[in-house]
């Protein structure tokens, strides 16, 4: 197992963009705001030959555990608990504040090993700084400026010191299965994070009444029923208009990024206003870029009419959604479980339609009875449209061509005819479908 390690200290050191340089993409949100980190957030690190597991944590804060703070604080405390070695980073400009003596002590009463990381040292002013850090009592500071990637060759000499086993893993064996990825995304306050820590079985996600508690897209590696899967907790999706603060923008925009690398995507929506006008403009936003989706009732549990709840949201999407007819609709409750087998189950099975490859053989079967049971209309001219070939070119998700002598003249109402007819024949219900017409005749045929 590669050894984890976790980035800590006060609000706004530069400890998400330590983490960015590590990972080698910005998968952190990154702002002068204090504070903008909440959950933890893990990565798969390299330094030159070093390769581990690395975990960015909130900005550790002296307030009380009931506070939104003090929980942030809590979920950095497990990550401490977690990880191998721990990366305390203060900010050389500012100097030593208050605050960082009262964690460096904090630290210092766990068993975890530390290394001190003065960070934004890119500046040769900071001599005086670094001689006040050894008072810190965490040993000798490593200067380092994350933003500009100066003083990695320090860090990792200092990573390989404390950690001697820590060695470059690329060439080991890996799973060749890649895991399921999937995203959870919703309005603020629909419960994504409470689903989340009841799929894991542990309070991993932060959670409370506040709304929006969320900001970083979250992704955890986990398995359920012997299939891997990346699950991916985002930020809640309010309208684009109402989004005024700049690092609601910043989450929002991490929260797109999050669907568009899923696999299946998972719309949380409140199962006592389901599907509301902001819902319905995520759920066609996840199929017009071609994932799979589920759409969840969320908060089952506090519902009363469940049939009249069921028959509202099944009417929404099929008023509203008929680009994949047969969205699934699964009810769940984050807090009790319910549902929550149900709603993996689904989520497995909109996966595998969605990787859905058919034969060239049974398409332009299907095609040939098609044309037959309902001609194509006549084109300008009185002049019937002729579709000689079809074949499927690429999955994830199926994406169909039909070679056609004229295909600009074919009306979208027979487009959809056709689309309909492979959703029944070949059980492809639920999921975004590619259908493109092309000029000319057979390809594959023999000149």
């Amino acid at each position: 197992m590669p050894y984890t390690i976790a980035i800590l200290g006060r609000p706004n050191v530069g400890k998400s963009t330590l983490f960015n340089r590590l990972v080698g993409k910005r998968l952190a949100l990154v702002d002068d705001t204090p504070g903008l980190t909440r959950d933890r957030r893990e990565g798969e690190a390299r330094l030159g030959p070093l390769s581990f597991r690395i975990i960015d944590t909130a900005g550790l804060e002296d307030e009380s555990d009931a506070s939104l703070e003090g929980r942030m604080r809590q979920q950095t405390e497990a990550a401490l608990v977690e990880a191998d070695l721990a990366l305390m980073v203060i900010d050389v400009r500012a100097g030593i504040v208050p605050l960082d003596s009262h964690f460096a002590r904090w630290l210092q009463r766990h068993d975890t090993p530390v290394v001190l990381i003065a960070n934004k040292a890119e500046r040769r002013d900071v001599v005086s700084v670094l001689a006040e850090a050894h008072g810190l009592g965490l040993g000798e500071p490593v200067a380092i400026s994350a933003a500009h990637g100066d003083g990695l060759v320090d860090l990792h000499d200092a990573l390989v010191t404390m950690l001697p086993g820590l060695v470059d893993d690329s060439a080991a064996a890996r799973d060749p299965d890649a895991p399921l990825r999937l995203a959870i995304l919703g309005r603020p306050n629909a419960g994504k994070s409470t689903l989340v820590n009841h799929l894991l079985g542990s309070d991993r996600m932060l959670t409370g009444p506040e709304p929006g508690i969320t900001r970083d897209a979250i992704a955890i590696d986990w398995t359920w029923s012997g299939r891997r899967i990346r699950l991916i907790d985002t930020a809640g999706l309010r309208r684009r208009a109402r989004v005024d603060d700049p690092l609601e923008k910043l989450s929002r925009a991490d929260a797109i990024r999050a669907m568009e690398l899923a696999e299946v995507v998972v719309l949380l929506t409140d199962a006592s206003q389901p599907l509301e006008r902001q819902d319905l403009v995520i759920a066609r936003q996840v199929l017009d870029e071609g994932r799979a989706l589920v759409v969840g009732l969320s908060k089952w549990d506090t519902i009363d009419d469940r049939q009249a709840a069921m028959r509202l949201a099944k009417d929404r999407v099929q008023r509203s959604l008929s680009q994949a007819r047969g969205v699934a609709i699964q009810p769940v409750s984050g807090l009790t479980g319910e549902g929550v087998d149900k709603l993996l189950a689904a989520i497995v099975k909109m996966h595998e339609r969605w990787c859905t490859r058919l034969p060239t053989a049974a398409l332009n079967q299907w095609l040939a009875e098609m044309l037959v049971r309902h001609p194509p209309p006549l084109a300008a001219g009185g002049r019937r449209v002729r579709m000689r070939y079809m074949t499927q070119p690429k999955a994830r998700p199926p994406t169909f061509a039909i070679f056609a002598n004229r295909p600009g003249e074919l009306p979208d109402s027979y487009m959809r005819f056709l689309t309909n007819g492979l959703r029944d024949a070949f059980g492809l219900d639920g999921i975004p479908l590619r259908l493109n017409l092309r000029r000319g005749n057979n390809p594959y045929a023999k000149e």
